[in-house]
């Protein structure tokens, strides 16, 4: 199947997921969360209220009074580099690093209260804090987690989605490649030839439980090429970027604001990235992340989006 005048090619099957019970009950913030930090691209502050929500209601924002779920019926296609949602006219950036931290606390259920610093935006971006998803991670654990309940006052399992046939989307030499697995594993490569210090790095690892994305994945920051950075900014994007916000690797300098947090640092973001995407395929309170050994490379938020619309059958009408 081709998919966005070529851009993409995809191969699925039918009867691609079973859900299944995780043996888990949905859960929720026991308490309010409030963060108000700078956004990377846009450069302005904005405020993120996450509240306790019922079972079976799943993740959403909101945005000027108007609701956007978390969810990839409103992911917007090729955005350069964040994550994007919008619905009728209002538009969420960089939901990415929030989403992979709510998704991998085992917060299913949530509302997501955003506000931009200027009241006319119809357009507002999640904060980057330090680039990664440490300080949401962080937020959930101080204020806990309790079980979710419906509006009779009851609870309701989470289910998780099994692969059941392998499946890949691919562009140019980036792909991503799912087999059926019992377990969440994940082995993503990186390649970068024009920045050395970043070079090729593969990742791989089962992911068991929160408290290993806790200690493996959360802090691993978001990065840049130095000598990319003027186009980028020309191009409107990373105006809130800093050495405060991302880490930096120029081409002949090597990481210009060391020291990394992991070796890896680089590659392990990008699984951090592929998390909060794939959380956008959870529906009414379920797990977002596919229970598969999922292999990427070289991916990016485009081509993880593409992945969780061939999952979801969204391109069928395409001919799949």
């Amino acid at each position: 199947m081709t998919v966005g005048g070529g851009a993409f090619s995809s191969l699925k099957f039918s009867s691609l997921i079973s859900w299944k019970s995780t043996g888990k009950l949905q859960q929720t913030v026991a308490n309010c969360i409030e963060r108000t930090g700078p956004a990377l691209h846009s450069g302005k502050l904005s405020t993120v209220k996450i509240v306790p929500e019922s079972a079976r209601t799943g993740r959403y924002f909101v945005f000027r009074s108007n609701i956007v779920r978390a969810s990839i019926d409103h992911a917007v296609k090729e955005t350069p580099l964040c994550t994007t949602l919008s619905k009728d006219g209002y538009t969420i950036r960089t939901v990415e690093h929030l989403l992979s931290a709510l998704e991998a606390t085992g917060v299913d259920n949530c509302r997501i209260e955003i506000e931009s610093c200027d009241p006319c935006d119809r357009s507002v971006e999640v904060p980057v804090f330090d680039g990664s998803a440490r300080e949401w991670v962080e937020a959930v654990d101080q204020v806990g987690l309790k079980v979710a309940i419906d509006c009779g006052g009851n609870s309701c399992e989470k289910l998780a989605p099994f692969l059941n046939e392998p499946v890949h989307v691919r562009k140019n030499d980036s792909f991503i490649v799912a087999f059926p697995h019992s377990k969440v594993n994940i082995t993503y490569g990186i390649d970068f030839p024009q920045a050395p210090a970043i070079g090729r790095q593969w990742f791989s690892s089962t992911l068991l439980d929160e408290s290993f994305y806790s200690k493996q994945i959360a802090s691993s920051r978001t990065f840049c090429i130095y000598e990319e950075v003027e186009h980028m900014r020309n191009s409107g994007l990373i105006k809130g970027g800093s050495t405060e916000t991302a880490i930096i690797c120029s081409a002949t300098r090597g990481w210009l604001n060391p020291p990394l947090r992991y070796g890896d640092e680089a590659c392990r973001h990008k699984v951090l990235d592929l998390i909060g995407d794939l959380s956008l395929f959870a529906k009414d309170g379920s797990q977002g992340l596919l229970v598969a050994h999922i292999v990427t490379y070289k991916g990016g938020h485009s081509l993880h989006t593409e992945f969780v619309r061939c999952l979801s059958g969204i391109n069928k009408k395409d001919g799949t």
